[in-house]
């Protein structure tokens, strides 16, 4: 049950980031969540929804893994682990902590729930 919720976690997270991404890029809160200039978020823009789309999708795997299973769940959270790790690496080291770290505690816990 408790990995559920850590997933759950996770999934929420990645709604959160698609809302921001897709929806509050250009807005003051998304350009102040993000550390943008109003001339930058708009360029980017574009770019920003295709982000958020993807994590979207990773919420929805996510939140599929719940119906589908352990394998589900663990490819979906390493998903979310790699994609935190390449964000810290290549745009802003936070990411690691904000998307990463949650998801590797749900992968922890989903593991010891299997055992």
């Amino acid at each position: 049950m408790m990995h559920q919720l850590a997933i759950v976690f996770v999934a929420l997270e990645h709604v959160g980031f698609l809302v921001l991404e897709m929806f509050l890029w250009t807005k003051p809160a998304g350009r102040r969540i993000f550390g943008l200039s109003p001339e930058l978020a708009q360029a980017s823009r574009a770019l920003a929804a295709n982000q958020g789309l993807y994590n979207g999708f990773l919420a929805a795997g996510l939140i599929w893994s719940l119906y589908a299973g352990f394998g589900a769940q663990v490819f979906f959270l390493i998903c979310v682990i790699v994609a935190g790790i390449f964000g810290a690496i290549t745009a802003k080291r936070t990411i690691l902590w904000i998307q990463a770290m949650p998801a590797a505690i749900a992968l922890l816990l989903t593991y010891f729930a299997s055992r």
